[in-house]
This record gives C-alpha cells, sequence and structure tokens, in this order.
C-alpha cells in the first residue's frame, strides 16, 4: 500500500509540474552556462549540453573528465534549465536517474545555491555549471547562455542586467 501512495504522490506532482505554466518554473532573466577557467574556450551546442548533463559524454576534448553540477531539484533556475536543455520535467529526469543509477552512471552533483555553484565551477578542474547571467563572475569562464525563451546562445557577452 505505500508503494501505491508514493506512485500516486508521484503521478499527482509530475500531473502538477506539467499544468504550470513555463514561467511560474522560469527564473527571471538569462542562465549563463560556466565552466572552470581552464575550458573557457570550449564551444558547446545545446545537444552537447544535454549530452553532457546526461552523462552521456564525459571527457573534454583534452581529455579531461567533465563534472557538471546542478542547483537543488526545486531550485527555480534548475527547473527552468532542465526543460530548456533536457527537455525533461523533474518526475521524468527522476525517472532517467534511478534507470542509469542502475547501470553504474551517477547524476551530476548537486548544490545549494548559486553562491556554492560559483565556487564548485571555479575551484573544481573540468567543472560546468549554470547560474543566473547576473551573477556570472570572473572566476568562471561564461560559454554561452540560455535566453527567457530557453534559446541557446553562444559566446561570453551576456545581456544586460
Amino acid at each position: 500500500m505505500p508503494v501505491l501512495r508514493e506512485g500516486l504522490r508521484r503521478a499527482l506532482l509530475a500531473l502538477l509540474l506539467a499544468a504550470l505554466p513555463w514561467t511560474a518554473a522560469r527564473a527571471e532573466g538569462a542562465i549563463a552556462v560556466i565552466v572552470a577557467p581552464a575550458h573557457a574556450e570550449a564551444h558547446l551546442d545545446p545537444g552537447t549540453l544535454a549530452l553532457i548533463y546526461q552523462r552521456k559524454r564525459q571527457y573534454w576534448p583534452d581529455g579531461s573528465r567533465i563534472q557538471p553540477v546542478n542547483l537543488a531539484a526545486d531550485h527555480p533556475l534548475r527547473l527552468a534549465f532542465s526543460r530548456a536543455v533536457l527537455g525533461m520535467d523533474p518526475a521524468a529526469l527522476e525517472s532517467y536517474w534511478n534507470e542509469q543509477y542502475f547501470r553504474g552512471v551517477r547524476p551530476p552533483y548537486v548544490v545549494a545555491s548559486s553562491e556554492a555553484m560559483l565556487r564548485f565551477v571555479a575551484e573544481t578542474p573540468g567543472s560546468i555549471g549554470y547560474v543566473d547571467a547576473c551573477l556570472a563572475g570572473a572566476s568562471v569562464a561564461v560559454i554561452g547562455w540560455l535566453d527567457d525563451a530557453g534559446r541557446w546562445h553562444h559566446g561570453r557577452s551576456l545581456p544586460p542586467c
């Protein structure tokens, strides 16, 4: 009986999230995709970014390991990033990672805040993450950004805050 309740709870949560308008889970402004400074010259398209966050691409062109990092599952920026890049809502991602875990593939690291994301990416070789574009600073390299509609823009120049 508890398994049935858990399944029902997940199904209701998925329906509720699907019913929310895009803007309810969308963070204000652009999302900057950031990397450790050593990979500032990286050129990624949305498909490659999705492969990295699905752990299907694990190495940078120089052979170093890619270390993707996420914000907490309920963070509005993560919801927007996941929908724009992976095309998945939280319930679908949970199902995906449950399946991958049994294949020996672990999900990206998770940090609690944008400040922790900036610190992790700045200090961890090979890392890649995302923050509100207005928070991206000199300690990390911006390689592209997602606009309010989820469209990818390659390059370091960000829209005004």
